[in-house]
């Protein structure tokens, strides 16, 4: 790999306008550990490891018995999307918290008639867990500094998810939150020094990437709660915003949610 490897996963392009996802990937980083206080606990990651170097994003964890609304307030004041749900009873991080569980709450709980919305601001992480998962918690996947970019690749295509903790196995620290958005960046970084295979010649529709039958679509007069039911329904992380004419008058993102 190139040198400077995780800096190329993270370039920092100063005016880069914001993107659809995870703009906060791309704000300069600080050697600094991130600490924020959530009740009456201080919550941060130290920089103990020698892994940690001066251009190693560290990350926030929540204790799972923080309530929901504190937590994801944390999110918004720290600049993050996502975070590792740290467990202190097995001294583990046993998952992630992340916008798709900001929308399933709000999906789940906005017209509930036995739950208003602000007793759920008051439910604790844990519960939350419990509830949506109904007892089919998995380990929370993740990789090693060592592992390669394939296996990267591969965890995040065979377990359909969109963020890998990439944990130092020693200290058991959080280095950084592997995404498509960051292994794209450094494919096309570093593009100029690789084979590329021939596909790559190919459009778009060609290799039928993405979804060109039946498109998710939003209508403008539509409210946010019709929103939130296609991403949670339809499984999808954008949805085309159109007029009366059935025209795209812009975007709307489940990053856009929070």
């Amino acid at each position: 790999l190139p040198v400077g490897f995780p800096e190329a996963l993270c370039p920092r392009e100063e005016g880069e306008e914001e993107e659809e996802e995870e703009e906060e990937e791309d704000r300069q980083r600080s050697p600094r550990p991130v600490t924020f206080t959530l009740g009456n606990e201080m919550l941060g990651l130290e920089p103990e490891s020698e892994f940690q170097s001066p251009d190693a994003e560290v990350y926030m964890h929540f204790m799972r018995s923080h309530c929901i609304k504190k937590a994801f307030v944390a999110l918004v004041a720290n600049g993050v999307r996502a975070a590792p749900l740290w467990d202190s009873k097995t001294q583990s991080f046993v998952g992630m918290l992340t916008i798709t569980d900001f929308i399933n709450i709000l999906h789940r709980y906005y017209r509930s008639p036995l739950v208003q919305i602000y007793e759920v601001e008051e439910h604790k992480i844990e519960t939350w867990r419990e509830v949506y998962l109904q007892g089919s918690f998995k380990p929370l996947v993740y990789i090693s500094p060592s592992n390669s970019l394939f296996d990267a690749v591969y965890s995040l295509i065979k377990h359909k998810i969109h963020r890998l903790p990439v944990i130092e196995p020693i200290s058991g620290n959080v280095l950084h939150i592997l995404t498509h958005k960051r292994i794209l960046k450094f494919l096309h970084i570093f593009g100029s020094t690789i084979p590329k295979p021939r596909f790559l010649k190919k459009t778009v529709q060609e290799l039928c990437v993405g979804t060109f039958r039946d498109v998710a679509v939003v209508p403008e007069t539509a409210p946010i709660y019709t929103a939130l039911e296609i991403f949670v329904d339809r499984r999808v992380s954008a949805l085309p915003v159109i007029n009366d004419a059935g025209q795209v008058v812009g975007l709307y993102s489940r990053f856009d949610v929070i």
